[in-house]
């Protein structure tokens, strides 16, 4: 906790709001001219501290439409921030900072994680700052949530609440295992479920938003489909695997000659874990 509670900061965006005015009772009946007023909507999150350089990495439903961002560290410091680059595929975000002697998050494994492994939780919850949460990991890879195109969550039973967004996963070590994503489990309505976007694929869009801005993902035109190892058998397949169920019409993979009912079996020369793999490699 000691060693990974310093590099998780705070942030605080604020955006202006302009609303059009409803038309009181005499101006129904007369000449109507709209009118508008305008206000600062503020909110709240999370963010951890990824190197020397002052690079934050957060969720990017934290910073959307945020006008200005402002980011406070542990030790009382704060500095505005700039958005360096953000994945809504994935929902993360960078930002950067121009202050010196930052403390740094170290990465972990995320695919080492195994059910019943603890973690905590470290973020801002309702605007209390470096608040600890803890709990298991209760499932991993979890997809199909309907929150980002690319989901492959950690499911924990730490207690994820707002202002926890864009904050540490970590394990029993203090390493990142992580990212929270406090919005899963708001939409969902339920209560002892969190989720975290997983250290490994933040390490891949985090060097991508550094180095281009952007995420840039390569694209082959397939849908994927998982093949559990009970319905590799049932076909006869010689392992479960990662099925192509359609492809998209001049797409680069139906040039290549693959067709649907094709397993794919490696992508540059590794197999790929399940359909989300594929799509993300």
């Amino acid at each position: 906790m000691q060693r990974a509670a310093p590099a998780v900061v705070n942030i605080y965006t604020a955006r202006l709001v302009t609303e059009r005015l409803a038309p009181s009772l005499g101006e129904l009946f007369g000449e109507y001219m709209p009118r508008y007023r305008q206000r600062i909507e503020r909110s709240l999150g999370s963010g951890v501290i990824v190197d020397e350089s002052g690079h934050i990495v957060t969720n990017h439903h934290v910073i959307a439409n945020a006008d200005s961002i402002r980011v406070q560290l542990e030790d009382g410091r704060e500095a505005d921030a700039r958005i360096v680059g953000r994945d809504p595929d994935t929902d993360l975000a960078v930002l950067k900072i121009d202050l010196t002697q930052l403390p740094v998050a170290s990465f972990g494994r995320s695919d080492q994680l195994l059910v019943g492994d603890v973690v905590l939780a470290i973020g801002n919850p309702i605007g209390l700052r470096h608040t600890v949460t803890h709990g298991i990991v209760s499932a991993t890879s979890r997809q199909q949530l309907g929150i980002a195109p690319l989901e492959d969550f950690i499911q924990t039973d730490a207690p994820i609440n707002f202002g926890n967004s864009g904050g540490a996963l970590i394990d029993s070590s203090g390493a990142l295992v992580g990212i929270n994503t406090a919005i899963v489990a708001k939409n969902l309505g339920v209560e002892g479920i969190g989720f975290a976007i997983p250290v490994n694929m933040v390490r891949g869009v985090l060097s991508e938003i550094i180095a281009h801005g952007r995420v840039i993902r390569g694209w082959i035109g397939i849908v994927p489909q998982d093949v559990p190892e009970e319905q590799a058998r049932q076909f006869g397949l010689p392992q479960p695997g990662v099925l192509i169920e359609q492809l998209y019409l001049g797409s680069p993979a139906l040039q290549a000659g693959l067709r649907p009912g094709d397993l794919l079996l490696a992508i540059d020369g590794t197999t790929p874990a399940n359909a989300q793999d594929a799509l993300v490699r």
